[in-house]
């Protein structure tokens, strides 16, 4: 059963002035894997992040850093939650988190739906 349905959007060439003017937000914001990632990519993913928190009502006890979005094999976008963040999604019994995210023409955006196994 569907739970929540986030999305957002981000508009890059500001998301790039954000991080140029502020670098530290980079490491407040990402996994030191996602830190390797061009400007346009990081956006996508802050756009995914911002759009979980949604989909869950809100980021109580979700950290940033804690959420990553990965890459399947495929190319599909993928969230690896950890800590605190995880165990929120295990509290409230969402048992798949579905992701899409893409980029183009200034704009990157993303979309998610957090589900659970039971019934309504």
């Amino acid at each position: 059963m569907i739970v929540g349905i986030g999305v957002d959007l981000v508009d890059i060439p500001r998301f790039e002035r954000s991080i140029a003017r502020t670098p530290r937000l980079v490491p407040r914001l990402f996994s030191p894997a996602e830190r390797m990632l061009k400007p346009r990519s990081l956006a996508a993913r802050y756009a995914a992040k911002e759009a979980l928190i949604k989909a869950l009502g809100g980021s109580d006890g979700v950290h940033w850093t804690e959420i990553e979005i990965a890459s399947e094999a495929s190319g599909r976008p993928v969230f690896r939650l950890s800590g605190s963040t995880a165990r929120v999604l295990a509290e409230r019994g969402i048992t798949a988190v579905h992701l899409s995210m893409s980029h183009d023409a200034g704009i990157a955006t993303a979309y998610v739906v957090a589900e659970t196994g039971g019934a309504a």
